[in-house]
């Protein structure tokens, strides 16, 4: 649990940094110590998962990289969340493998043990040494050796339309309240509180308000929780929500939530804070927001915890970024590695939202509703088990399975002793 504190703590003192200072200026332009000039030409590859690396960020990873490298190319391949475990274990195995990689925080472990990343231990000070988040450092290093470092953070907000949930709203104080309101706010099309069956992340902080776990080391063994009284409690009160305040797919995944949202289908949308961008893009848009309607009017609070006046403990989001073992192109994909933590990269990382890796960058983040909402949520975040082997649970899809299970009526103390079972085998094996 020592690292879970410690990344609730360096989050949540990120951003606090970020709200309380009023620099003026802007980051250094260029990438920071970047290799420049590289021992020889190359193309190499990138991989970006989902959709948060903001398009600017995109193209001044491009841009900088092609002009300080002359002759080598950089192509950025997005890869999706879903299956990016064993695809990654796949790829960054073979003869083809990507050059630089975009990983979970929580999946890291997985790869830094197995020998996939190539050993940034005398590089640390280069990449940003002690400006880098530490508990993403943490994340990205093994066996005191540091591999994959930390590339962007994030909390989750509670997010709403004064269309949908009126003028005289006043935000819930505890998770009780939450669930009461998202009830109220249910009709037959409209989700109160809008919850796709495959959904776990959003289910950890009932988990936890109640007193449950996930999993914890005892001795040398680790004994998972969800079958304990406080995950019992924590998963009834997912159910509920999902059977009586949702009307999302049972077996639907977190993705693409900005559309029920902008169809007015949504009272509460609880999602990482940069999926407001999705929210505010224009109707044109190549994915279409609602900009001029349900996103010119977003608030967002942060989840309540069960007593009033706190923040429910969230899982803390974001990746690490690392360099592959079998890169052909060692020296030009650490020049790519520089650019993404270099000050004018992390700046525009910061100015959409996303906790930048390097805490000076902090300054850069918005001063608004919506990043405070995410500032409250990360004083309490926490992560999953510190194993290597947590990316394999996540890659077997245990808890996804189980919570399209809950979706759709199961019962509760089957379910949970399943997956606790299943759980302890894959972390103790």
């Amino acid at each position: 649990m020592k690292r879970n504190r410690l990344v609730a703590t360096t989050v949540a003192s990120t951003i606090t940094l970020a709200l309380a200072l009023t620099a003026c200026g802007s980051g250094d332009s260029g990438s920071d110590g970047a290799s420049g000039d590289a021992a020889k030409t190359g193309d190499i590859r990138v991989w970006l998962v989902g959709t948060d690396t903001p398009a600017d960020a995109r193209e001044y990873l491009k841009t900088t990289f092609e002009k300080e490298n002359p002759g080598s190319t950089l192509t950025i391949e997005e890869q999706s969340w879903t299956g990016l475990v064993d695809k990654l274990t796949t790829s960054l195995a073979s003869s083809d493998s990507p050059d630089v990689v975009e990983v979970g925080n929580t999946q890291a472990a997985a790869f830094t043990s197995a020998g996939f990343f190539t050993d940034l231990t005398d590089k640390y000070e280069a990449l940003g040494g002690d400006d880098l988040l530490p508990g993403f450092v943490e994340a990205g290093t093994y066996d005191e050796k540091f591999y994959a470092a930390p590339y962007y953070s994030g909390a989750r907000a509670v997010f709403y339309s004064q269309q949908i949930v009126g003028d005289g709203f006043v935000a819930p104080e505890t998770l009780d309240d939450y669930v009461a309101q998202g009830k109220a706010l249910t009709t037959d099309t409209r989700s109160g509180i809008y919850w796709p069956g495959q959904d776990w992340y959003n289910g950890l902080p009932y988990i936890w308000e109640n007193g449950g776990f996930i999993a914890e080391k005892k001795g040398d063994k680790w004994e998972a929780g969800f079958s304990s009284e406080g995950g019992i409690k924590g998963l009834e009160q997912i159910q509920d929500v999902m059977l009586t305040a949702s009307k999302a797919p049972k077996d639907g995944q977190e993705t693409d939530q900005q559309i029920p949202f902008c169809e007015g289908n949504i009272g509460f949308l609880s999602a990482p804070t940069w999926v407001q961008w999705s929210i505010k893009a224009e109707e044109t848009a190549e994915a279409p927001g609602c900009a001029t309607t349900y996103g010119s009017d977003l608030h967002a609070f942060a989840l309540p915890g069960k007593e009033a006046g706190t923040a429910a403990q969230v899982m803390a989001g974001g990746s690490n970024i690392a360099v592959a073992t079998k890169s052909q192109n060692q020296e030009l994909a650490l020049s790519a590695l520089e650019i993404m933590l270099s000050d004018g990269y992390q700046e525009i990382m910061a100015t959409n939202g996303l906790i930048p890796a390097k805490v000076s960058q902090a300054k850069f983040l918005p001063d608004d509703e919506i990043t405070q909402a995410g500032a409250a949520a990360a004083a309490a975040a926490k992560l999953t088990p510190a194993s290597p082997k947590w990316a394999d649970v996540e890659a077997k899809r245990y808890l996804q399975d189980a919570f399209v299970q809950l979706a759709q009526g199961g019962d509760v103390q089957a379910i949970a002793t399943k997956l606790d079972e299943q759980i302890e085998s894959t972390l103790n094996s």
